[in-house]
């Protein structure tokens, strides 16, 4: 039998306000709607929030609480451009992040 080994980990070599801030994202991101929002946004695509609603099939108010929330914590930035706001992921680590628990098996 092979041993396993392990590896303690020094509590104090942790980053508590990153892990909080990463916590924080990943709150923001568990929830069905939010997840479909994060697919639009993936492969760099820069999307308005009328355009996000339109494919969804949701309330435009509904998509800005969504979009609100995510930009809120990090998730999505956004830019002006006229009277358009272009909503577009903050990191593309956080379609790795939706990508990666599309493949999870569901029971």
């Amino acid at each position: 039998m092979d041993k396993i080994e392990t590896e303690v980990l020094d509590i104090s070599q942790l980053d508590v306000e990153k892990l909080e801030s990463v916590a924080n994202m990943l709150k923001a991101i568990a929830h069905p709607m939010r997840i479909a929002i994060l697919r639009l946004l993936e492969n760099d695509a820069k999307l308005t929030v009328s355009e996000i609603h339109q494919k969804l099939g949701i309330e435009q108010s509904s998509t800005s609480h969504h979009l609100g929330i995510l930009k809120d914590k990090g998730v999505l930035c956004s830019k002006r451009d006229g009277k358009n706001t272009i909503y577009f992921l903050k990191h593309e680590n956080f379609a790795k992040v939706i990508e990666c628990v599309s493949r999870c098996p569901i029971h």
